[in-house]
């Protein structure tokens, strides 16, 4: 098994399933989307550069997306938080994945590497 796989499969539910499920969207936005394992999370990549990250927030423990480029995205769910340059997108597990508000706000994200706002 890899590394990678035992991030998810050692998840409780029903984080583990809202996880699995947030990965295999990202992997299937671009085909130029892989997925590496940087700082002890899963980490995506277009073309080689930091994309963004699955984790849990460590009160709540619930599943959420880290876009690394935040600071150039705006979206009313987007929250910053501390950070400077990255933005989370908190996901509820129990509830139906907001679907549509993923997939704008991952194709937000890869339009910045693809017009050469977010240097490849």
């Amino acid at each position: 098994m890899k590394e990678l796989d035992s991030f998810y499969l050692n998840k409780v539910e029903p984080n583990k399933s809202c996880l699995l499920a947030l990965r295999a969207i990202i992997l299937n936005t671009d085909k130029h989307i892989s997925e590496v394992k940087k700082y002890g999370m899963p980490c995506f990549c277009y073309k080689q550069k930091m994309f963004c990250y699955l984790w849990t927030d460590k009160k709540t423990l619930e599943p959420y997306i880290l876009f690394v480029e935040g600071k150039h995205l705006n979206h009313p769910k987007l929250e910053a938080g501390t950070r400077s340059r990255m933005k989370i997108f908190k996901i509820n597990p129990t509830e139906d994945l907001p679907i549509n508000t993923i997939h704008l706000l991952l194709n937000k994200a890869l339009n910045l590497y693809k017009n050469g706002t977010i240097i490849i």
